[in-house]
């Protein structure tokens, strides 16, 4: 298949290039550069179209068989920056992604959501035919997606919404505003795991490649199986409370103190994610990198890549509040001046 991944710049993209080039797929890829200068190392060179998605046409989507669709707004804090862009980027430009996609030919789209959907959960375990409870507009944003999307699937156009548990592990793009992430680059670099709550909620971990391997999966699937599907994507095995996964990260970075910052209190985002859907659908499917797998991993790539030298924060609102600050973005997050470009050797 030729496939497009959207966000391929970004923390997954990286990782999700490379599996589908492994596959046997010819990727190419869209991106509107937001964080490709925060890169911690080259990755695998594809075409790639630099291009905010808010504004892109059909005929971008030409000759595509699929879309694998990772360019949101990220995550809550960077929700929380203007909603209202959360619910432009998230919502409106991935719902029209997809319908100029089905008009171009293409046959399959899918879209990365989020087991953020959940929230703040009232039920011991939550699995796709639980009632989403959002706390937040990025959680939101991604329930309205997946409706949206659904609307759209028919014999021709095949959709699926995978809602990933919270990714961990090392990228070429890193991210540190991910608990896992957050947490080891602390012990790594500091000596210090500092919990921001009292640790009692409950998180779905899921190993960046194995959301990876998920996505190629389903670019194999049958459609009939899968269309209009919302999928979990992770392992039961991977459901901890942050406190727990502090307390790995502790063990696994010798010398790291793990203490609570002052007035650390519940975090009202807690839910334990049942995942029996994905593995009827994906019978191939198993998550390959636990926690522990992932910790001792994320530490051997800040090894290699001599992380304790770097200038870098890999935290996404910052890095945005700067392009603010700096004019390089306006308030809705568009670049000022022209940006759209074929970058023929990004990545």
């Amino acid at each position: 298949m030729r496939v497009l991944v959207t966000g391929n710049q970004g923390y997954i993209g990286p990782v999700m290039v490379s599996t589908l080039q492994e596959a046997g797929h010819e990727v190419v890829g869209l991106d509107a550069g937001f964080f490709v200068d925060d890169a911690l190392e080259p990755s695998i060179p594809i075409s790639t179209l630099r291009r905010d998605i808010r504004d892109v046409s059909e005929n971008d989507l030409e000759g595509l068989d699929a879309i694998v669709h990772l360019a949101n707004i990220s995550n809550d804090p960077l929700g929380f920056l203007d909603p209202s862009v959360t619910f432009s980027v998230n919502v409106d430009a991935t719902v029209r992604l997809a319908e100029l996609a089905r008009t171009a030919g293409v046959r399959r789209f899918v879209n990365s959501s989020s087991c953020s959907a959940y929230g703040a959960a009232v039920e011991e375990w939550v699995d796709e035919e639980t009632m989403p409870r959002p706390v937040t507009p990025y959680g939101e944003s991604k329930v309205q997606a997946e409706a949206g999307l659904a609307l759209l699937a028919d014999e021709g156009f095949c959709v699926v919404s995978f809602r990933n548990a919270t990714a961990f592990g090392y990228t070429a793009n890193l991210r540190t505003d991910l608990v896992v992430n957050d947490l080891t680059a602390g012990a790594f670099l500091r000596g210090e795991i500092k919990l921001n709550s009292d640790g009692g909620a409950w998180r779905p971990l899921v190993h960046v490649r194995d959301i990876a391997q998920a996505f190629a999966l389903a670019l194999e699937t049958p459609a009939d199986r899968v269309n209009g599907e919302v999928v979990n994507i992770g392992a039961e095995a991977q459901n901890y409370k942050v406190l727990e996964i502090a307390t790995e990260v502790a063990e696994r970075v010798p010398g790291a103190n793990l203490s609570f910052a002052e007035g650390a209190g519940p975090d009202k985002r807690s839910y334990r994610v049942r995942f029996d859907k994905a593995a009827r659908l994906f019978p191939d499917f198993h998550c390959e990198y636990p926690l522990q797998r992932g910790i001792d991993d994320l530490v051997a790539n800040f090894e290699r890549v001599g992380l304790r030298g770097l200038a870098w924060q890999g935290v996404r609102l910052t890095r945005l509040e700067r392009l603010i600050d700096e004019g390089e973005l306006d308030e809705t997050l568009r670049f000022r001046g022209a940006q759209s470009s074929a970058v023929g050797d990004a990545a």
